[in-house]
């Protein structure tokens, strides 16, 4: 009977856990294939990008004869020529530059209004990061003349219901009206009146004439702030506010004319479709006229890509335009770059002499000017901050872009200038027209994508293969290091793999979970030690008089004396002492632990952020990998371990945020101007616009970095 039962086979493990045990055993080799792997595909990606292409239907942009003559440049030039006047008159400017375009409005027979909005503090605030956008609060000490005025026109469509609306947008400084401002103010008003004769128009036009004076972002947030909330006063509410004896709306409505027809209230029109920044900069191009389009907003949303195939398509098609969007310069000239830009067009090649019909690979200089294309999109994207004004629109989810037209000549010429603005005039109202067609909201085309041209994108189904590929070996890695860490089990001796294990599996699960609980412990005191210093800012910038250097080093200093501080207070101690010998293998199981919280953290930064999470996972997977004590390396006095010494070293010192910071900012910008300064004031940036990216360096990646540097000089 006894022979029977030992006779019986054994049970095959199923084939996802044999692949699994495999790759476990063999994690090493599997970490470096992911890894380059992950590598490659990233540097493939301006290789792998496809043309851009209208997905709705219903646009059909460009099929219709624009309608903007020279009649309507005339209307702009009259603008241009009064606002250019005003010049000359220092004191009120701003009141009369905001009178003369309420006039314009008014002859037009638009609904007029003014909105009324203070500067806004952008200091941190660690709960403006889980609040509603632009939850900041007004500036204290605000006097009664710091304040911005924004001049609001709205056109009813003579086809629509009301319920649907698309804005223009144009800053400008009240104070003094430069020329391209002065431009970009006549073709918007050059649309602006046409509009208000066309019958085709089924949704209400708003233009903003949005006050730059405090930002161009701030107006336009203000503006929406109170479009999206309900407001109570008007313009006589709005005098006693704050300065009961200010008269700035009298001195508005001073014209009589004009009085009649501004409203005393905030008007709004329908939901919003879309809205066009509209910017002109004057004689910078050397071969064309061009428009450069900027589409990052905040924690690197974009628009629909619809919106930009529309302008680019109208731009390049219709208005002889050369379309840009913006690169990373420093990698134009980069000789590595531009080898394997000559590397891949060899391959192209050969590929196509073996089949025509493949088509792999792209010409050396396409392939350089993508991949600065694509870095650039992909920093932009990470850095969380909005690259224009637009980017006010998308955090209440309406798509948005900046169009700054940029003239190949300066527009001194009579005739060269109304080249351009009636080029520019029939570009935006060729937008517009398209948008007007639509029945919905642009919903069929990618909203997640880089740009590497202004016709070429990589979608998120191709992009986050490098992102996967990056990250697949952390789990793997960290379950092939909790079992090499039970393998043999240090507080009996005995080996796992032998007979005599099983006698004492159930004696040696508790010491097993202890081990494994203080890994835990200690990986989640220091992730909060990270919230603890992520949130130390809002301390340090209530010093006053503080100069970012002061700011950065008294930073450094708390944080350096918060996590002892914190460990006394947990129990929990994170100084090495004089291990025991079942405590010198104890850096495998914090290891496993480690890389298991990097994997979580980059998982969910890339629902977030994509783009934040793959330079962070670059960076990150690396180092986190390849942590071991130094002790053990140096003992062998092998070349191979001398080099993981080394790039143990090299990584750890780059994977400091402060220390990565400097030395990507000399590699691109120099290292002339650096100081220590630079650190502190690009982490104002991202917080002061609620990025995620500040929240990750502090929560995710400084916590993992503390703990590999505790990994690596651990007393094994």
């Amino acid at each position: 009977m006894a022979e029977s039962e030992a006779e019986v086979p054994k049970a095959k493990p199923r084939p996802i856990v044999r692949l699994g045990i495999f790759l476990i055993s063999h994690s090493c080799l599997f970490s470096v294939i992911c890894c380059t792997a992950g590598v490659l595909t990233l540097l493939l990606l301006p290789v792998l990008a496809k043309n851009t292409y209208i997905s709705e239907n219903a646009l059909m942009p460009g099929s219709a004869n624009p309608m903007f003559s020279s009649q309507e440049v005339s209307e702009a030039n009259r603008l241009v020529k009064s606002l250019t006047s005003l010049d000359s008159k220092p004191v009120g400017s701003g009141i009369e530059s905001q009178r003369l375009i309420a006039e314009y409005m008014s002859d037009l027979g638009a609904e007029i209004s003014y909105h009324k909005f203070y500067p806004r503090s952008n200091q941190f605030h660690p709960l403006h990061f889980f609040s509603y956008p632009d939850s900041g609060s007004t500036r204290e000490n605000v006097s009664c003349i710091s304040h911005g005025l924004n001049t609001v026109g709205i056109i009813r469509a003579p086809r629509g219901d009301g319920k649907e609306a698309i804005v223009l947008v144009t800053p400008y400084n009240s104070l003094k009206v430069g020329p391209g401002e002065a431009l970009s103010l006549g073709i918007a008003y050059s649309v602006f009146s046409l509009l208000t004769q066309v019958t085709w128009l089924a949704k209400d036009i708003i233009w903003l004439v949005a006050d730059s004076r405090y930002g161009e972002y701030a107006a336009v947030n203000a503006w929406l702030r109170d479009y999206h909330m309900p407001v109570f006063s008007g313009l006589s509410a709005l005098k006693a506010e704050i300065c009961p004896v200010s008269n700035v709306h009298n001195e508005l409505k001073e014209n009589s004319v004009t009085e009649r027809k501004i409203n005393d209230g905030f008007r709004r029109a329908g939901t919003m479709a879309t809205a066009l920044v509209i910017k002109v900069t004057d004689g910078s191009e050397h071969f064309e006229d061009s428009l450069s389009i900027y589409a990052e907003a905040s924690n690197g949303q974009m628009p629909n890509l619809d919106l930009i195939n529309i302008v680019n398509y109208l731009a390049v098609h219709r208005q002889g335009l050369r379309v840009k969007v913006e690169k990373m310069r420093s990698l134009i000239n980069c000789k590595w770059l531009k080898i394997l830009g000559e590397i891949l067009q060899s391959l192209g090649h050969v590929a196509k002499s073996l089949n025509p019909q493949w088509k792999f690979g792209i010409p050396a200089k396409d392939y350089v000017e993508g991949a600065a294309t694509l870095a650039s999109s992909l920093y932009y994207q990470a850095l969380g901050v909005p690259t224009g004004p637009h980017g006010a629109f998308r955090d209440y989810e309406i798509d948005a872009i900046t169009m700054e037209i940029s003239s190949r000549v300066a527009l001194n010429n009579k005739a060269r200038k109304n080249d351009f603005l009636l080029r520019g005039g029939r570009l935006i109202e060729g937008v517009i027209r398209t948008v007007n067609n639509l029945l919905e909201k642009f919903h069929q085309s990618f909203f997640l994508y880089l740009l590497t041209s202004p016709s070429k994108f990589v979608s998120v189904g191709v992009y986050m293969i490098a992102f996967a590929l990056l990250v697949a070996s952390l789990p793997v890695v960290a379950a092939s290091l909790y079992a090499d860490a039970h393998k043999v089990d240090p507080s009996f001796g005995i080996d796992k793999s032998t007979p005599q294990a099983s006698a004492t599996d159930e004696l040696s699960i508790t010491p097993r979970s202890c081990k494994w609980l203080n890994a835990a412990k200690k990986v989640f005191l220091v992730h909060l030690w990270g919230a603890v210093v992520s949130f130390l800012p809002y301390f340090i910038c209530q010093i006053p008089s503080c100069t970012p250097t002061t700011s950065f080093v008294v930073w450094v200093l708390l944080s350096s004396f918060s996590l002892p501080i914190l460990s006394l207070i947990l129990g929990s101690s994170f100084s090495y002492g004089r291990p025991s010998q079942p405590q010198k293998r104890d850096w495998t199981l914090l290891k496993s632990v480690t890389i298991s919280a990097a994997f979580i953290g980059l998982c969910l930064m890339s629902v977030i952020n994509f783009a934040t999470a793959e330079i962070g996972a670059l960076l990150m997977v690396p180092m986190c990998l390849m942590a071991q004590p130094l002790k053990l390396d140096i003992r062998s006095r092998k070349l191979r371990k001398f080099l993981r010494v080394a790039c143990n070293l090299a990584l750890g010192f780059l994977g400091f945020p402060p220390a990565g910071f400097f030395v990507l900012k000399g590699a691109f910008e120099g290292f002339g101007g650096i100081t220590v300064g630079d650190f502190w004031s690009w982490l104002e940036s991202i917080w002061s616009w609620s990025s995620a990216t500040y929240l990750y360096i502090g929560m995710v990646h400084l916590p993992c970095w503390v703990l590999c540097i505790h990994v690596l000089f651990h007393p094994c």
